[in-house]
């Protein structure tokens, strides 16, 4: 075990965690001297404190994502032998984020995992876990601007056919309802989720739209809070009639919790985050509408089973419906301020993450705005 410096007692000044975090080490390559608690702390009391002391500042969807991400380094430090945080140094961190890479991850994966980790250690450091500056050794992998791009996606055709299908021979169903509204709306899960029977509305032209809103007392927040609250036309009649013959023949006749009627449930009330995610995976796999393009018998493919829907390679996820369909909108020449709006995310976020479009079909999407143009 290496040697923990012990000699000082307390705890260093809190430091804010939204400060900026610098990318290198000192130039010296040295680590501020610190305050180091007297007793072992293991990986997962660090972390499981850590995730407590964010509870308050982050969403909930944030917070899962930080203790997916934060799981797989207390499963690779079990494995490394690392039992004390205390031990950890800048060699150790290294080796993390090469294990990172080789588990072959994506580009942009990978940051977004390290970037995690980095804050974790700040805050390890600042109530004496680690040493003080640690964090400054960690050093977050740069990513080029098309790495920057999620590789899962769902085509315009695939999407079509889908949305076919489910009109035809899934009519009205929890599946046809869910997947229209992702579709269509390119909504965020928990937007969908957060959906009751009483936010489908209509505007005096009789267009449905959908009121998302923040509610995060009775279990819906959205992502952005308050921000994130806005009416959704649902443009598409047939996903609109859909939608009114799901309410009043399909969906369960349930309250949640907190006696509100959710659009999506199940006999149990309001659909979890896992059901819905299940939901989409199972939808997208192609052997729904076609044979398996994998080689996989539909009557022993173990990825058919509900606890490994997401293993079928060809399945997406919720996200990737999202910003497929976000594409969609745009590549329908409709203009990125007002898909920004619609899908709740910046003009900035949406052209590093979501526009996959080619420079031409970007041209060619401008060109209908500017056909006229002499001057």
């Amino acid at each position: 075990m290496k040697e923990v410096p012990s000699d000082k007692k307390g705890v260093p000044p809190e430091t804010s965690l939204s400060e900026q975090i610098p990318i290198g080490p000192p130039l010296d390559g040295t680590i501020s001297a610190t305050t180091m608690h007297d007793e072992q702390v293991t990986p997962e009391t660090a972390i499981e404190e850590y995730l407590e002391s964010r509870t308050h500042e982050i969403s909930e969807s944030t917070l899962q994502n930080l203790r997916y991400r934060l799981k797989q380094f207390r499963l690779w430090a079990e494995d490394a032998g690392i039992e004390d945080m205390r031990e950890l140094d800048g060699h150790d961190c290294e080796r993390w984020k090469l294990a990172r890479v080789n588990a072959g991850l994506a580009p942009i994966t990978i940051q977004m995992h390290m970037r995690s980790f980095r804050q974790f250690i700040r805050w390890c450091g600042i109530v004496g876990y680690t040493e003080e500056a640690l964090h400054e050794l960690i050093r977050i992998p740069d990513v080029n601007k098309d790495d920057r791009r999620r590789d899962d996606a769902l085509s315009f055709k695939r999407a079509k056919r889908i949305k076919s299908y489910l009109q035809k021979f899934e009519y009205g169903s929890f599946q046809h309802i869910l997947f229209g509204i992702f579709w269509h709306t390119a909504m965020r899960m928990g937007s969908a989720r957060a959906l009751d029977v009483d936010d489908i509305e209509y505007a005096d032209d009789g267009t449905m739209y959908l009121a998302v809103r923040h509610r995060p007392e009775t279990d819906t927040p959205l992502k952005l809070g308050s921000e994130g609250e806005r009416n959704v036309s649902v443009s598409d009649p047939e996903l609109a009639s859909a939608v009114d013959d799901y309410v009043q023949h399909q969906r369960p006749d349930v309250v949640d919790e907190y006696e509100r009627t959710p659009l999506l449930t199940t006999r149990n009330g309001r659909a979890s985050k896992t059901k819905i995610r299940v939901s989409v995976y199972r939808t997208t796999q192609p052997c729904l509408m076609d044979d398996c393009p994998h080689g996989k018998d539909p009557k022993t493919c173990e990825f058919l089973s509900h606890n490994k829907a997401g293993g079928c390679p060809s399945a997406v996820s919720p996200h990737a419906i999202r910003r497929s369909a976000i594409t969609a909108h745009l590549d329908q020449g409709i203009p990125k301020e007002i898909v920004s709006e619609r899908a709740s995310v910046s003009v900035d976020t949406l052209t590093e993450h979501y526009d996959v479009r080619s420079k031409e079909m970007a041209r060619t999407t401008r060109q209908e705005y500017i056909d006229d143009l002499r001057f």
